[in-house]
């Protein structure tokens, strides 16, 4: 086989380089032997390496992507940007043989003109002379102003940015299409889109130029006859960016359909009324493809066989007990045993039963506190962790879903404490109140199962779980924002330290009457210094916590090392600052939980229970009930969530077993318990609070009201819903959450057991509500199912 070396040729009847034409190459022994030198650029600051003949060899780096088609029902900015470009276009006709740069100069120059303040609404002539050709165009365009500035083209720098450099006259960014077969592939080389950025450019522009004669732009478009020319700003919105307006204009020509009509076009209104129904036609195809989705529970129409399976599962009520038994129990045996059979289980069981022990000990603590602080100390810390033992023990042999993990939440604190205050105002026993309403709260969960009503949870989307997930963020927050107030007001602005303020003061002007009052102040302390140690020790605590919670986005360490860390992130920071506090400010005093050695249970009697107070009780355990009815649910659905992207699970039980029993056997060590300060606690709180956020689109949605529209994300929801129903769902979805705040920290106490019933009520507001104001649609790509 000879090598062959190729070269180009003009067309015979104008100027455009045509076809590559092969002849061999000469024999090895006459090939010549170039002698090429390295020499130094001072302006440019770099190595080129140059030929005997002058010429430069440089390096050019190429990368081909696949991108989708445009999906014009979905993507609303698809068929928004066909519509408003096609009328303000520059559309060239028939335009005889020329350069790709004196092209890009003519359209520029054009653009330009129509920005000249005396083009604005006025007709620019429809001829123009390229290469002594006629020439057709058609331009709507104005005036463009943005910013505040009227746009100035530089169309040398515009220039210089369509190639890779000026001596690579390689086009940097281009699309392109591709026809695959099951054996080969080639490049459809009869049009391309070619697309550019400068700081000059202030809007985009479009330009489309259909050559006369097929025109060689390089070796993978050898023979082109359309051209479409996107200008775009360097910041741009992303779904407005050059790619995407690129992309939006190379789907349609892509059609050879579309292409043929369109060199048979005589007329400028002919070209773009072609390229106008052709939209409009594939909008309409892709509108009327039923597509594979998730089900969507608020549609008015329903499947006749999920509706008939579902009154199957109500009748007889205890059906979906014993289809839970039926599903489960032959798989019981195997959640013990089944990780043992996988590379390195006992490896994976221990490490994620210690990750377990430490996210369910600490944050048992700090609600512990909590509750210890609502109750006068009847809820104790060391009972929180012995009920966190005890329940996660009993969840994990007996759950249908050992995946899960229990755990108290902030919601559950705030039930605590209306129980109790409840309790002090009618004059009522804690314990057997708090009793009476476990009790109740057990047998509507008991009736809940009975009845299947988990069905319902159908209908919860990621809308309501969100904002439920935020609300706890605000509440961790909050409680740890009361913790700072309340320390700084004990110990910052206290008598003793406005003593301290006014003897300086006298020290400063008076030192004689300062030295005699000095003895007034040695009865008094100011622990200004335990204040800011508090609010030290607290930030300290979530920024470690934090930092090493994204460390594995850092380059730092190994892959391996570096996910360890941000999975121990809670614990490694609780630790580090407890010692912090604890030794090297051992003097100034810090406040802590008590661990006192007191009996864990006590036998609740119900001596003095009446029939009003079992029936009050039976209110406060439906809406409990209610509570940890949703609270489960979303997290079964998180959970579960396809957002998770799980290739392979193996469910165990032994983790959360194992993680719980080493909860129980820390009560053995409550001195060790007692050296974690309250300000650590604290930072747990804020730590919980803000990495809740991660990856929940309702917070992520709230900051775009906030966010430059060229910074937006790609998300599935910007491409296919408009901005301004993206802004309302948000704006509802905030209303919300306020009055899930409002009945959550209301000072008035019945508020709080309207807040599970509200969370329902959410439900019925997305369900029947909602549909009416946003478009059904756009509600599937902003609030699908978790």
């Amino acid at each position: 086989m000879h090598q062959t070396d190729s070269s180009l040729y003009r067309n015979p009847t104008g100027n455009s380089l045509r076809r590559f034409s092969f002849r061999r190459k000469a024999t090895r022994d006459s090939i010549s032997t170039h002698i090429s030198t390295w020499n130094f650029s001072n302006e440019n600051h770099e190595w080129q390496l140059l030929r005997e003949d002058g010429a430069q060899i440089q390096l050019v780096y190429n990368k081909s992507e696949h991108i989708p088609l445009k999906d014009f029902a979905a993507e609303i900015r698809g068929g928004k940007d066909i519509k408003e470009f096609i009328l303000s276009a520059l559309v060239l006709l028939d335009v005889q043989d020329t350069s790709i740069g004196d092209l890009l100069e003519i359209i520029l120059r054009r653009i330009k003109q129509t920005n000249l303040p005396h083009s604005v609404g006025t007709t620019l002539s429809p001829s123009l002379s390229v290469s002594s050709a006629t020439t057709a165009m058609i331009s709507n365009t104005v005036s463009s102003i943005a910013s505040g500035h009227r746009e100035n083209l530089n169309i040398e720098e515009i220039k210089q940015a369509i190639f890779v450099n000026d001596r690579v006259r390689i086009l940097a960014k281009t699309v392109q299409a591709t026809t695959a077969t099951e054996t080969n592939w080639t490049y459809d080389q009869s049009w391309l889109a070619i697309m550019c950025t400068s700081p000059s450019i202030l809007k985009r522009h479009v330009a489309i130029a259909r050559l006369k004669n097929p025109c060689n732009l390089g070796r993978n478009c050898q023979e082109a006859r359309f051209i479409v020319f996107v200008l775009s700003p360097m910041r741009e919105k992303g779904t407005k960016n050059f790619l995407e307006t690129g992309r939006t204009f190379a789907t349609i020509f892509a059609d050879i359909e579309l292409r043929a009509k369109l060199l048979k076009a005589a007329t400028q209104q002919e070209f773009i009324s072609i390229i106008d129904k052709h939209t409009d036609h594939l909008m309409e195809q892709q509108t009327a493809v039923t597509r594979t989705s998730l089900p969507d529970p608020f549609d008015d129409i329903n499947n006749a066989a999920e509706a008939s399976k579902d009154k199957i599962y109500y009748f007889p009520m205890p059906s979906d007990i014993c289809m839970d038994l039926s599903r489960r129990l032959p798989h019981y045996l195997s959640d013990y045993y089944d990780i043992f059979q996988t590379h390195r289980g006992p490896q994976k069981v221990l490490s994620t039963a210690v990750f377990l022990y430490f996210a369910c000990l600490l944050p048992s603590i700090a609600f512990g506190v909590l509750n210890s602080q609502a109750t006068n100390n009847q809820i104790s810390v060391p009972k929180a962790v012995a009920s966190q033992c005890l329940g996660g023990i009993f969840f994990s042999i007996f759950a249908g879903q050992p995946l899960i993990v229990v755990m108290t939440t902030a919601p559950l604190t705030l039930y605590v404490k209306v129980i109790y205050t409840l309790c002090g105002w009618y004059g009522l026993d804690f314990r057997d109140t708090y009793a009476l309403v476990g009790l109740w709260n057990s047998f509507f969960l008991i009736i809940y199962s009975i009845f299947g009503v988990s069905k319902i949870m159908k209908w919860s989307t990621r809308s309501t779980e969100e904002i439920f997930a935020l609300f706890v963020s605000i509440a961790f927050l909050v409680d740890a924002s009361r913790h700072v107030y309340k320390n700084f007001t004990l110990t910052y602005s206290t008598t003793s330290c406005a003593q301290y303020d006014e003897y300086w003061e006298k020290y400063d002007t008076n030192k004689s009457s300062a030295i005699a009052s000095a003895s007034e102040l040695l009865h008094s302390r100011c622990s200004r210094d335990s204040s800011l140690l508090y609010l030290l020790l607290a930030l300290g605590t979530v920024w470690l916590g934090t930092f090493l919670y994204k460390f594995k986005q850092t380059p730092y360490l190994t892959s391996a090392k570096r996910e360890l860390l941000t999975d121990y992130a809670l614990p490694v920071s609780v630790i580090i600052m407890s010692l912090i506090g604890s030794i090297f400010f051992s003097e100034i005093h810090l406040p802590s939980f008590t661990v006192n050695a007191e009996q864990l249970f006590t036998v609740v009697r119900f001596k003095s229970v009446n029939i009003k107070q079992i029936i009050g009780t039976g209110i406060l355990g439906f809406s409990l009930s209610l509570l940890m009815f949703l609270d489960q649910n979303i997290a079964g659905a998180i959970v579960n969530s396809p957002a998770n992207n799980i290739v392979k699970v193996r469910e165990t039980r032994l983790t959360a077993l194992i993680s719980h029993i080493f909860i129980g056997m820390t009560l053995l060590m409550r001195h060790v318990l007692k050296g974690i300060p309250m300000p650590v606690l604290d930072g747990l709180f804020l730590y919980l609070a803000l990495t809740s956020l991660d990856g929940n689109q309702f917070f992520e949605r709230v900051t775009l009201f906030f966010t430059e529209q060229a910074a937006y994300p790609p998300n599935h929801y910007i491409r296919q819903v408009p901005q301004r129903k993206i802004h309302l769902f948000t704006f509802l979805q905030l209303i919300q959450l306020s009055i899930l705040c409002i009945l959550g920290f209301s000072p008035i106490l019945y508020t709080k057991l309207i807040l599970p019933i509200w969370l329902v009520a959410m439900v019925g507001f997305r369900y029947r509500i909602l549909p009416k104001i946003i478009a059904t649609k756009y509600l599937r790509a902003l609030d699908q199912r978790l």
